[in-house]
């Protein structure tokens, strides 16, 4: 009988410190989630933020050194030559004595150059 109670007290003390071993080791690896989580936002970072944030600064770059006679193309796909640059339009001239004003913000290229905007 005192084999029994000797065994079973063994038991009962390796379950004891397996219990409080558990409760000292943070849950799920804190440590490594956070590192995920900042590797996930560097990636983002990079590859998607950082390259998005220099073509606008291009395209807005382009759109404020626009001067007249230089050819352009609009968001609507129409071709054209700028004859005349305000602050927020431009005048386009698409035709012989056709011409259209229209905002800075939807010139989207410049097809000499090959600058052009993607959306």
């Amino acid at each position: 009988m005192n084999l029994l109670f000797a065994q079973s007290e063994a038991v009962v003390e390796t379950a004891t410190q397996t219990v409080e071993g558990a409760a000292q080791t943070p849950m799920g690896g804190g440590m490594s989630f956070w590192i995920m989580i900042i590797a996930m936002i560097a990636i983002m970072y990079f590859f998607m933020w950082r390259p998005e944030s220099k073509r606008r600064k291009q395209m807005q770059n382009f759109r404020n050194n626009l001067k007249k006679g230089d050819k352009i193309i609009t968001a609507g796909g129409i071709y054209g030559v700028i004859k005349e640059v305000q602050p927020t339009s431009v005048l386009v001239e698409v035709d012989s004595n056709v011409t259209l004003r229209i905002d800075k913000n939807m010139i989207v290229g410049d097809p000499a150059q090959g600058v052009v905007e993607n959306k």
